[in-house]
């Protein structure tokens, strides 16, 4: 229900901003990120719409799924973020990007010690980030697309519990490659 409400909010932000565009592209998208205190890399998958409004600029709305752990494993979120950017071209198929997200987020807190857990609580709260970074939009034909593009994005969950959690960074990257059909 989340993802449908993201996906449906992303595309209520640029649908104004469609009817101008030159060109409208939506497709998957799959990536791979590490937040700077995870336990582990983690997959990302999710959904894009790019509007090219210019030869110099373009907008992307996309909505994503992630999971990641903290504190071997007795932190775990699992966030839906719906992200609006903005890309500028310097060169056709070159782009840098930067813009805001949503960060739609489920966290699990749990304390014990390897093998026996003794306490779990849960919250679920929304915060915003921003991030900036650049990539490659390739064209492979007139409708289709094959984008890649690599972001870094500042967030902070501000963790509640275990002790001490509150000073894990929750700041990450993401190495993102997609296939965009045209509309």
């Amino acid at each position: 229900m989340r993802i449908r409400f993201g996906i449906l909010a992303v595309l209520m932000l640029i649908a104004p901003g469609a009817t101008r565009a030159q060109t409208v592209h939506l497709g998957p998208q799959l990536g791979i990120f590490n937040a700077t205190n995870a336990d582990a890399s983690r997959l990302m998958a999710g959904l894009a719409l790019r509007l090219r409004f210019s030869r110099a600029f373009g907008l992307e709305g996309s909505a994503d799924y992630r999971q990641e752990d903290y504190s071997d494993g007795y932190i775990t979120v699992r966030s839906w973020p719906v992200m609006v950017t903005a890309l500028l071209y310097p060169l056709p198929v070159i782009y840098g990007a930067i813009g805001v997200g949503w960060y739609n987020s489920s966290i699990d807190y749990r304390a014990g010690y390897p093998g026996v857990v003794y306490y779990t609580s849960s919250e679920t709260r929304q915060d915003f980030g921003w991030h900036l970074g650049g990539g490659v939009d390739l064209p492979l034909s007139r409708a289709t697309h094959l984008v890649g593009d690599v972001r870094y994005v500042f967030l902070d969950y501000g963790f509640r519990e275990p002790s001490g959690a509150t000073q894990l960074n929750n700041d990450f990257y993401v190495v993102m490659i997609g296939l965009q059909f045209r509309l």
